[in-house]
């Protein structure tokens, strides 16, 4: 894990966030949240990475994310997931519609020979040769201050998404799929 970038919390900060991703064309996009006592769960910290731009975005202290659902609905811009399922719930939920288009890297991984349902990890290694470690996936992401070492974690979890779309677009590609 390496040093995460400062969380975004202004709507300032927001609005270059979301302009950067919309010039890039695609962005790899993550979600943190709580779910353990409520039926929907609390959105706590949303990722998102370029090839040149990593942000995390702090949705507990903007009361606007205007700036990045208009991204996030942009039908010309790729949003690049992993297993995205729970991530487009949340957004469905605050919106009443999906984001879109998706690539979502667990479903196209099989088309290049990778198990069904492979975990981000298993692929990150497989393919990039990195290990992530796993040592934040309980934690309670509604805390602020977020510790640093939670802050990287779920940094890198858009930091390889990158990459890791990259190789997969680009095989795919490749082989007409």
């Amino acid at each position: 894990m390496t040093t995460p970038p400062p969380l975004i919390t202004t709507p300032a900060e927001l609005a270059a966030t979301a302009e950067r991703l919309r010039a890039a064309g695609w962005f790899a996009l993550d979600t943190e949240f709580i779910r353990e006592t409520t039926y929907w769960p609390r959105l706590c910290l949303i990722q998102v990475a370029t090839a040149d731009t990593l942000a995390l975005i702090d949705p507990l202290t903007l009361d606007d994310l205007t700036p990045l659902l208009e991204v996030l609905f942009d039908p010309g811009v790729t949003k690049v997931l992993h297993a995205a399922a729970q991530d487009l719930e949340i957004f469905h939920h605050m919106t009443g519609e999906v984001p879109g288009p998706i690539f979502d890297t667990q479903v196209a991984a099989p088309l290049l020979g990778w198990p069904e349902q492979a975990g981000f990890a298993r692929l990150v290694e497989g393919v990039l040769g990195e290990r992530l470690g796993k040592g934040h996936a309980r934690t309670d992401w509604s805390e602020r201050p977020l510790p640093e070492e939670a802050l990287a974690y779920a940094a890198d979890d858009v930091r390889y998404l990158v990459p890791l779309y990259q190789y997969l677009h680009h095989n795919l590609a490749d082989r007409g799929r």
